[in-house]
């Protein structure tokens, strides 16, 4: 089966569209990968003059369409979708191809992801909640499927005493700034906690958060999993901004808890569907329970070993990118898969 599969190649770190891929060839089929973000024209540029920003991104899509043209793929995934138009979508349907969406982000803009997602074959949402806005407006072939874990990359490494003094906490968070995200950690930034990710210079200087941001800026995988691997309470915090629905389970959850972590996560409803509170990770509902759960657990190794163990098995039993992809084939029904995990 030969699969084409569109998604952003960050040039910082490892993202969905990279461990999606390794999926795919596990799973046997033949691979061709395509960048969505390959603009001719630099972006600050293409913000300011929308004719520009317009040609560019015809330009881009009909490279797309051309693509399909030549290796005729039984399949057509696109990751995400925003940089992908809808006549993009109905030329490459044309030629017998089976065009399928996959939504990442939160969906920040629904007027326009809901004209595109009509166009598609399939549409596979990483969240729950682009599942109930796209519903809304009638789209079909709507199914769920979360993000995950890749235990090739995310696994549990022996770090060494220098790493452990550089990336290690008794608290960390590894993630981008949002104000939400602020101000939870803000409430425990007593604590010996690391803050890890984009946008933490944005933190005031009168904040006491500001002495535990210890990288604002883009961290390697390697580095995230060291961080998660040398800290005993790992922290996931999900963005929300009152306007749009979050339920989703972030790429963070899986890796954490693949790389054998202690998981401290706040209380999502795709979670809580995917993993066992108190088993596999412990779920906290506000800032006040965060701090109570962060006092129980800190001095309690056992406890933490154990639950980390246990969401270990989990994810890597049943939540990796090959049972995402595989999941989504066995929807599509189309192609022999390798067995593989």
């Amino acid at each position: 089966m030969k699969i084409i599969f569109c998604g952003y190649h960050n040039p910082h770190f490892m993202t969905v569209t990279e461990y999606a891929e390794h999926a795919i060839r596990a799973l046997g089929c033949d691979l061709v990968t395509f960048n969505d973000a390959d603009f001719l024209i630099p972006g600050r540029i293409r913000s300011a003059f929308k004719p520009l920003a317009d040609f560019d991104l015809k330009r881009l899509n009909n490279k797309l369409v051309g693509l399909n043209k030549l290796h005729r793929p039984d399949i057509c995934v696109v990751c995400d979708g925003y940089r992908i138009l809808p006549e993009c979508v109905r030329e490459i349907k044309r030629m017998g191809i089976t065009v399928v969406l996959w939504t990442m982000d939160l969906p920040r803009d629904s007027q326009s992801l809901v004209r595109s997602a009509a166009e598609y074959d399939y549409i596979f949402c990483a969240g729950t909640e682009a599942i109930e806005i796209l519903s809304k407006h009638n789209i079909v072939n709507l199914n769920w499927l979360p993000f995950a874990c890749d235990t090739g990359f995310h696994r549990a490494v022996d770090v060494s005493r220098e790493e452990a003094r550089i990336f290690g906490s008794a608290i960390s968070f590894v993630g981008s700034f949002y104000p939400n995200r602020m101000e939870i950690l803000q409430s425990i930034a007593d604590f010996d906690l690391g803050v890890w990710g984009p946008g933490w210079e944005k933190v005031p200087k009168n904040s006491p958060l500001g002495k535990c941001v210890r990288k604002a800026g883009n961290i390697k995988t390697e580095d995230w999993v060291k961080i998660f691997c040398s800290t005993k309470i790992n922290l996931a915090l999900h963005f929300q901004n009152g306007s749009i629905p979050c339920y989703q389970a972030s790429p963070k959850v899986f890796e954490i808890l693949s790389c054998k972590g202690f998981l401290l996560c706040d209380n999502q409803k795709d979670v809580s569907s995917l993993f066992e509170d108190g088993n596999h990770l412990i779920i906290f509902k506000d800032a006040a329970e965060l701090r109570q759960k962060i006092e129980y657990y800190l001095d309690r190794e056992e406890e933490r070993r154990h639950i980390g163990a246990q969401g270990y098995t989990e994810a890597a039993s049943k939540h990796t990118y090959i049972h995402r992809l595989r999941r989504m084939f066995e929807i599509i029904k189309i192609g022999n898969l390798k067995r593989h995990g």
